[in-house]
């Protein structure tokens, strides 16, 4: 095999794995982790369960894959996470309420003892926190307004994000996730919009 043969091999591979990425991400959303068989997931991309399992040895390791990916989609490579970055990912989180879905649909299916993706969220939050806590001490200092430690303060704004999050798949009509947000953050000090 050339050089080029091996990588267009894997550029196909890569591109393979994706397409199947994307396919659990849909079969998640519709049934839940638990719900959701490789099997379902290969029919999808035309594969059999076998040639999905060349790909991604495990269900727990397809599942990683897809948290992994959603985080990816949110990142801002090579930029400083800022309030009002963090307030447009809101607006761009309602415009993808399948994405938000099945994260959230994950997330709470995560706290339960055994589950693959317990590790994921908790290492995710331990890293959100403190990307949360350098976020606050760059717009405000040590001291938010409230006298608030950007430590103290950055498990809030997790939790509200993530419950804003709730609520609106909840009722999409009744909560503004993002009018709500900006609001939230008129209370950290932020001008009001």
């Amino acid at each position: 095999m050339t050089y080029r043969d091996a990588m267009t091999t894997r550029a196909r591979s890569r591109e393979r794995r994706a397409e199947i990425v994307r396919a659990a991400l849909d079969v998640i959303a519709e049934r839940g982790y638990r719900g959701a068989s490789l099997a379902a997931v290969a029919e999808r991309v035309g594969l059999t369960q076998q040639g999905l399992l060349h790909h991604f040895p495990t269900k727990e390791a397809l599942l990683v894959a897809v948290l992994e990916e959603r985080d990816h989609w949110d990142a801002l490579p090579g930029r400083r996470l800022r309030m009002d970055l963090l307030t447009a990912l809101v607006e761009y989180n309602a415009m993808r309420p399948g994405i938000i879905q099945t994260f959230s649909a994950l997330l709470g299916e995560s706290v339960t003892d055994g589950h693959p993706a317990r590790a994921f969220f908790t290492e995710r939050y331990d890293r959100v926190r403190a990307s949360m806590a350098d976020l606050l001490r760059a717009e405000y200092g040590d001291r938010l307004p409230s006298g608030l430690t950007p430590e103290r303060a950055a498990p809030l704004i997790v939790a509200v994000l993530d419950g804003l999050q709730y609520q609106w798949l909840l009722d999409p009509e009744a909560v503004d996730m993002p009018g709500t947000f900006r609001d939230f953050a008129v209370l950290l000090g932020e001008p009001v919009p």
